[in-house]
């Protein structure tokens, strides 16, 4: 059994059942009933039209395959550690309490003043040090290191 298509609608054409069209051109086509070769004639768009096959395919009509609809991957976010610090040091030091953390916070900046400030006596002792002993001598510019004219030559 020959089941032909309809040009037009696209719906099935059962043996015996239907219409032939031979054009001009000796271009065939089939219809299924005289509606839609009626609209044929006239041009008409089958998109358009909803009874037709092409329109419900265009429209997602009478899809019951994919009831089911595409899940998207949401993406999932994962901890790690950075280079200065593991992953259970950032969770402790996150849970911490603020009051905890701000002490902490106090006592590294008064270590670093400390440092600081011992470092600056360290080198005010050097300094003094330096001078104490004979120092370097009366101070010299760079031009009269290299004997360009300045005004203390003779």
């Amino acid at each position: 059994m020959k089941v032909e298509t309809c040009s037009f609608s696209q719906k099935k054409i059962y043996p015996g059942k239907g219409k032939l069209y031979v054009r001009g051109d000796n271009k065939v086509f089939r219809f299924v009933s005289s509606k839609s070769e009626s609209l044929f004639l006239q041009r008409k768009n089958p998109r358009k039209i909803a009874w037709t096959v092409v329109f419900r395919r265009m429209h997602k009509k009478g899809v019951t395959e994919e009831v089911a609809k595409k899940r998207s991957r949401k993406a999932v976010k994962h901890q790690r550690g950075i280079v200065g610090a593991s992953l259970d040091a950032i969770a402790a030091r996150r849970n911490q309490k603020p009051e905890v953390r701000a002490a902490a916070r106090q006592q590294a900046l008064a270590k670093s003043k400390e440092q600081k400030k011992a470092a600056t006596e360290a080198r005010k002792a050097n300094k003094a040090k330096a001078v104490g002993a004979g120092g370097s001598g009366p101070k010299v510019s760079r031009q009269q290191m290299k004997g360009g004219a300045g005004k203390g030559r003779v």
